[in-house]
């Protein structure tokens, strides 16, 4: 067996596909995994990136690197194009309603509700783009990576966008610095 995986993929030899799942499946869900928000999302990622590594196969070029670069380009490429239109999608959701972002929950008790109601206005007065590193990490769960691949930024900048947003929303709040009662 000369050809590579991918050059029989490319011939359109149906073993050869399976041979690339097997070889390939673990690393590519991986990836998956750590890109994406839930499982669910992962197996349509996982799904998605073998429909493109396929169509991509003929293109695979050994001079150019191993077939495990090629796959994990791909796969990497993929990932970053859905963490992008899924942030594109939650861009054009409006965050001028304060109700529609979710910050308070109307089944927790009213102190709680208003505490968190408070923080919601205190977070629509940062700058959008520190807003937006909020929403992200916060209400989506984004790690700080994530944000970062997602917003195109540093990760130096959005731990700092992090951190200072928050404690400007702590100090529009009136709750003591995060800083003078040992968190950092």
């Amino acid at each position: 067996m000369t050809d590579s995986v991918l050059a029989r993929v490319a011939q359109g030899d149906a073993r050869a596909v399976h041979e690339c799942i097997d070889q390939f499946g673990s690393l590519i869900w991986s990836i998956a995994r750590r890109l994406t928000r839930t499982r669910a999302d992962a197996e349509d990622a996982v799904q998605e990136i073998f429909t493109d590594v396929w169509r991509s196969a003929g293109r695979f070029d050994p001079a150019q690197g191993s077939e495990k670069v090629f796959v994990a380009t791909i796969a990497r490429r993929r990932l970053i194009d859905r963490m992008r239109r899924a942030s594109h999608q939650a861009r054009t959701e409006s965050t001028d309603d304060i109700d529609s972002l979710g910050w308070a929950d109307p089944g927790n008790s009213a102190e709680v509700c208003a505490e968190a109601s408070a923080a919601a206005r205190a977070v629509m007065q940062l700058r959008p783009e520190q807003r937006q590193v909020l929403e992200l990490g916060i209400l989506q769960g984004l790690s700080h990576s994530e944000i970062a691949d997602v917003l195109q930024m540093p990760l130096g900048t959005v731990k700092t966008m992090m951190r200072r947003g928050l404690i400007q929303v702590r100090e529009i709040m009136g709750v003591q610095n995060a800083a003078s009662d040992g968190v950092r």
